[in-house]
Formats: C-alpha cells, sequence, structure tokens
C-alpha cells in the first residue's frame, strides 16, 4: 500500500494541484462578492475559523487585511505551507475538520469554500453541526459549494480523479438551516476554471447566522 493509501483524498489531490487551484479559480468574482458580504457584516478584529483554507488566497487574505485574526485548516500540507508563506499574518494548522476539537462559540465567523465535496452527506452534515456550534451566538458563517445531487459521483478535477458527493441546493440549505443555522442570502453563480477541459460548473454560497439568543 502505498503512503497516498493512508491519507484523505482531498490531501493527495490537493497536494498536487498546489498553486494551480489558486490559479484555475483566481477570477471567481462571485467568491469574492461573497468575501466583501461577509466583511461588511463582521466587527473589527473578529476571529474567523477558514476551513479548507487551501493557498491562503483569497479567502484569509481578504480578512487579515481586513484587520480580522484568522485560523486556516487544511488537510493537505502542500497547501497548508504555501498559506502559511502567502498570508503569513493568518495562522494555519494541518488536520482535518471531522476530527478537529472545536470548542462552542469561539469563532465570531466561519468560512466553508468548497471544502465539503469530498465527505459523504454523513459526514458534511456532522461536520456543518459542529461548525455551527463552533460559532459564537450571532456569527456568521460562509458556505459555499457545488450544488447538484451526487453521491460517490468519480470524475476528473483539474485533469485529477475525484469522488464527489454534494446535494442539490434546496438539500444543502436544509442542511444547513438544520444544523441551526438561519440563511440571509442565497447567492447563484456559474464559473468555468481556467484550466484546460474545464467546464462551467454551478457555485452556490450560503451566507448564514447563528441565532444569537
Amino acid at each position: 500500500m502505498s503512503e497516498d493509501d493512508h491519507r484523505a483524498p482531498a490531501a493527495v489531490l490537493f497536494d498536487t494541484l498546489g498553486l494551480d487551484y489558486e490559479n484555475a479559480f483566481a477570477a471567481s468574482e462571485a467568491h469574492r462578492d461573497s468575501l466583501r458580504r461577509l466583511l461588511d457584516r463582521l466587527e473589527p478584529g473578529s476571529r474567523v475559523l477558514d476551513v479548507g483554507s487551501g493557498t491562503g488566497r483569497p479567502t484569509a487574505r481578504a480578512l487579515v487585511d481586513a484587520g480580522h485574526e484568522v485560523l486556516g485548516v487544511d488537510v493537505s500540507p502542500v497547501m497548508v505551507d504555501l498559506a502559511s508563506r502567502q498570508v503569513p499574518e493568518a495562522v494555519f494548522r494541518l488536520g482535518d475538520i471531522r476530527e478537529l476539537p472545536l470548542d462552542e462559540a469561539s469563532f465570531d465567523a466561519v468560512c466553508v469554500y468548497f471544502s465539503l465535496l469530498q465527505m459523504t452527506r454523513a459526514e458534511q452534515s456532522a461536520v456543518v453541526a459542529r461548525l455551527a456550534r463552533a460559532l459564537r451566538p450571532g456569527g456568521y458563517a460562509v458556505l459555499a459549494t457545488v450544488p447538484l445531487d451526487l453521491e460517490g459521483a468519480e470524475g476528473l478535477f483539474m485533469g485529477q480523479p475525484v469522488r464527489v458527493t454534494s446535494f442539490a441546493a434546496g438539500d444543502f440549505t436544509a442542511l444547513v438551516t438544520g444544523a441551526g443555522l438561519t440563511v440571509l442570502a442565497a447567492e447563484h453563480a456559474e464559473f468555468a476554471p481556467a484550466h484546460p477541459g474545464a467546464v462551467p460548473e454551478p457555485h452556490l454560497f450560503l451566507h448564514c447566522r447563528r441565532a444569537s439568543g
């Protein structure tokens, strides 16, 4: 059994992609719009958890530039190294969000940009519920996904084999509200990554809040 066989599929994938992933998605205006919307809501010096923090750009970079404290978590050692070098003002930790201990009400905001797609549906539901509890009352969450009804679908992503599980838009929204979050806004977009052979894919951004009482 190779070393890669012992690691999470997402770690293997994103170790391979590295900066190519950032470059492929750099032109996503919908992602940047969602960050601006979040920044408009945050109090100065907020503590933010960035789940699946990738290369640190654009999410962690935008947050620290606005004066916020960022903890990024990613399963890919390559991504954690890149993010630590590109956004040294933030803290990045190698870990699996499914297993990482999270104190209740310990963050003012949570960002989850496309980092659930290689988890099972049960795992996605459990992670979103844990993240909702990690938010302080009144805290904000942004969750982005590819809103398609897929379970264990095999394919290629940027030339690499992947297995993807996702939810249709309504089902993903129900998952989020079932975790105790109120959806403040839902933004739909279509984006084609800047990579040979890439095709446009639907994106859904949910802006949410944990009840304050």
